[in-house]
């Protein structure tokens, strides 16, 4: 038997071991080329062809050619949607993730982590690359229903907001509604699922807002988030937080800084003109860093700001207290933890 070139058997850059072995090749033979030519192995059976990336697809395409069945699902397919998460997934320690409609397979190779769980047609959607996964209201309900909860919130409001993902401004992805209609399948974890939707805020801007938002709904502390501003001179000005009965302002940086000498000019400016706002006594800011590490040190800094500004105290020592409504009268910015390699300030605030 003439046995085929293997670049006539690559399939989106992945070529099965069982196919080359159909087309007429001896195994030791095959092993032998693929060696000396560079290809890389993803896979048991699964080879990658040279020159070219061993991406997420790349590597979700070479367990589902193996197993045709299976449907990227969970955090696999949440990244394919642009959906932001915890943990993201090209790490090569995150295993890739798949559903098994036939409730056969729990886990297929090294790195594959496979859910046996029912999955109507309805809820598969395919890429122009050929890959199969679930839709957006699917992957988010099976992420609410597997938890954790920070976790899955973290997926559905990314899902549900504007966000920038792989250098790229995207739109919202889907709906509550459509999310609620995931979760009524009557499906192992639906009824926490359903409670802990019940959380998400379609106002929040990043991971780290996520997370600080739910470290102070567990502290019992609910300020008003992207709170609404108008500055001296009519300009609309966003916060983070507010707890508005108190005038504490709240804004969470994330992990880029702001490097430049124009955007840290229009920082200040910014945080000057919000210090301006007689809603706002006193304005406080943790880095990222301090909302996935030290969230008891910022919920207790918070709660000792709220206390003092409810009891007409000064936030700092040897300062008067700023009477309510006297824009002319500001608190200095307290700074937790913002150094120039951690901290940021959304310019769009």
């Amino acid at each position: 038997m003439e046995r085929m070139e293997l670049g006539v058997l690559v399939e989106g850059g992945v070529l099965l071991v069982s196919r080359a072995l159909g087309a007429g090749w001896a195994r030791g033979s095959l092993f032998r080329r693929l060696g000396s030519e560079g290809w890389t192995r993803v896979q048991g059976g699964a080879w990658v062809e040279p020159g070219r990336e061993v991406d997420l697809s790349t590597r979700l395409r070479a367990v589902q050619l193996l197993k045709p069945r299976l449907v990227v699902s969970h955090r696999s397919a949440a990244e394919l949607w642009g959906i932001e998460t915890l943990t993201p997934v090209p790490p090569t320690d995150v295993p890739l993730e798949f559903i098994d409609p036939e409730l056969t397979l729990r886990r297929e190779g090294s790195g594959v982590l496979v859910h046996r769980m029912p999955l109507a047609e309805a809820d598969v959607a395919r890429r122009e690359d050929g890959l199969r996964l679930t839709s957006v209201g699917r992957s988010l309900a099976d992420l609410l229903r597997a938890g954790p909860r920070d976790e899955a919130l973290v997926a559905v409001e990314s899902a549900l907001t504007w966000r920038r993902v792989n250098h790229a401004r995207r739109a919202p992805v889907t709906t509550t509604s459509t999310i609620a209609l995931a979760l009524e399948a009557p499906l192992r974890g639906a009824e926490s699922a359903r409670r802990h939707l019940k959380l998400a805020d379609p106002n929040s801007g990043s991971p780290a807002e996520t997370i600080a938002r739910l470290r102070l709904h567990d502290a019992g502390l609910h300020p008003t988030s992207q709170a609404e501003l108008r500055t001296a001179d009519g300009r609309r000005r966003y916060l983070d937080f507010l707890f508005r009965a108190e005038g504490l302002a709240i804004e969470i940086e994330g992990y880029a800084y702001h490097g430049t000498r124009d955007s840290h000019r229009r920082d200040i400016a910014r945080f000057n003109q919000v210090l301006q706002c007689p809603e706002v006594r006193l304005l406080l800011r943790f880095t990222a860093a301090d909302v996935f590490h030290r969230p008891s040190t910022m919920i207790g800094e918070i709660r000792s700001a709220l206390v003092k500004l409810g009891r007409g105290l000064p936030a700092h020592p040897g300062q008067e207290a700023r009477p309510r409504n006297s824009p002319l009268t500001t608190f200095p910015l307290a700074f937790r933890g913002s150094s120039p390699t951690n901290s940021t300030t959304r310019g769009t605030l």
